[in-house]
């Protein structure tokens, strides 16, 4: 059964995640937003994810976008389906993507299923919508993804209609703990969101179907910071590898994973992220290393557009710093190591952004390296950013050549 799967505020990043982690064969983008996926929803370890918000297995796909017939079909399956749930009172939930109908459209629709439901003899509640999407707090706190929940979540694609059933949802309470909860932060540094690194990581990691399980499986991390790459990585059950330039960052990260490992209840021992003291442009790591995800040195954390002067020399210091990095960790990793490193781009207009990159980027393959590209996103595309932002991350996965 294929799955169906909406993005977060990035599409394109969500979709090279997925691309990277169970190839492109198949994947199928669906509208702005969304992806099927053919694989059944128990085959996608959703919980990795940093790019996809919601994962739904397909119930049933129609051959047109009028949302009268929509309508039409979902009051005549909607008693079956309630009649194969356990007793008690159902809660529903409506969301859609790229019809043309506002929230009291909506609104009616689910107050008729509402009654088409009642009367099979079900009690059923409608959860309200706000906006034509129910957003991830709403399914969580409504437990639209339990027992008696059913969200229904329907897409068009092109002259068709996808309607999926929400089986798990991003858990951004858990995000937000691990991100203001963990005893050191230091915003100095940058303030690297878990969402971002889990992406870091599985945009380095690659096909699922051709790694290794995860245990045993060591992710380095060069610019390591307070350690949230590192934490997320452990979460996966990757063996994290911290190493940063300043010492103060080592001894942060070692309390934050002491913090993780207790509140999650890991029961990792106390060594098991390794971590280290060590200058990225001239250190010597202890191998094997796996996989190398991280985000690196980004230079002046700019809050208002810079001079040109003052930009184009933090684009060369950051452009130095990184490209020695990568020489001298090419002749400490083997041939075909993966990587994925979030470098600075920096906004020189708000609408469309358009970003100044590294000098670097275009001399990867000069650099020993091979750039990675996607089938269902442009690496002009892998930018994280928000738009209040002057200095954004690209995203740049690597092979050693």
């Amino acid at each position: 059964m294929n799955s169906l799967l909406l993005l977060g505020r990035q599409p394109a990043l969500g979709l090279a995640e997925l691309e990277s982690l169970y190839g492109s064969s198949v994947l199928t983008n669906i509208g702005d937003q969304a992806v099927i996926v053919a694989l059944d929803a128990a085959q996608i370890d959703f919980n990795r994810l940093g790019g996809a918000t919601k994962l739904c297995r397909v119930v049933h796909e129609l051959d047109t976008v009028q949302w009268r017939q929509v309508e039409k079909f979902l009051m005549q399956a909607a008693p079956r389906h309630a009649s194969q749930l356990p007793e008690g009172k159902l809660t529903l939930g409506l969301s859609v993507q790229g019809f043309d109908v506002n929230i009291r459209q909506l609104e009616a629709t689910g107050l008729n299923l509402k009654k088409v439901i009642r009367k099979t003899g079900r009690s059923v509640r409608l959860v309200p919508n706000k906006e034509l999407e129910l957003n991830t707090a709403q399914v969580h706190h409504n437990k639209l993804t339990g027992p008696m929940g059913w969200e229904l979540v329907i897409v068009t694609d092109g002259d068709r209609t996808v309607i999926g059933q929400t089986v798990q949802v991003q858990d951004i309470a858990s995000y937000t703990y691990r991100d203001r909860e963990r005893p050191k932060r230091d915003a100095r540094v940058g303030m690297l969101p878990p969402k971002l690194a889990q992406l870091l990581i599985n945009l380095a990691v690659g096909p699922l179907s051709a790694a290794p399980a995860p245990a045993g499986q060591i992710i380095l991390d060069p610019f390591c910071g307070t350690g949230v790459l590192l934490q997320e990585a452990a979460l996966m059950g990757y063996t994290p590898y911290g190493t940063d330039l300043e010492q103060r960052m080592i001894d942060y990260s070692g309390l934050n994973f002491d913090w993780l490992n207790t509140q999650y209840r890991l029961n990792l021992p106390a060594d098991f992220a390794k971590l280290a003291k060590g200058d990225a442009t001239n250190f010597v790591w202890d191998m094997p290393v796996n996989y190398v995800a991280g985000e690196t040195y980004l230079g002046k954390p700019f809050t208002r557009p810079p001079a040109a002067e003052a930009l184009a020399q933090t684009v060369a210091d950051c452009n130095l710093i990184i490209k020695k990095f990568l020489r001298n960790i090419h002749s400490q990793v083997p041939a075909g190591t993966r990587f994925c490193l979030a470098v600075p781009a920096w906004a020189t207009t708000n609408a469309p952004a358009a970003f100044k990159i590294l000098p670097l980027v275009d001399q990867i393959s000069d650099l020993g390296y091979n750039r990675v590209s996607f089938e269902h996103a442009g690496n002009d595309e892998l930018i994280y950013f928000r738009p209040d932002q002057y200095v954004a991350r690209q995203l740049l996965v690597l092979v050693k050549q």
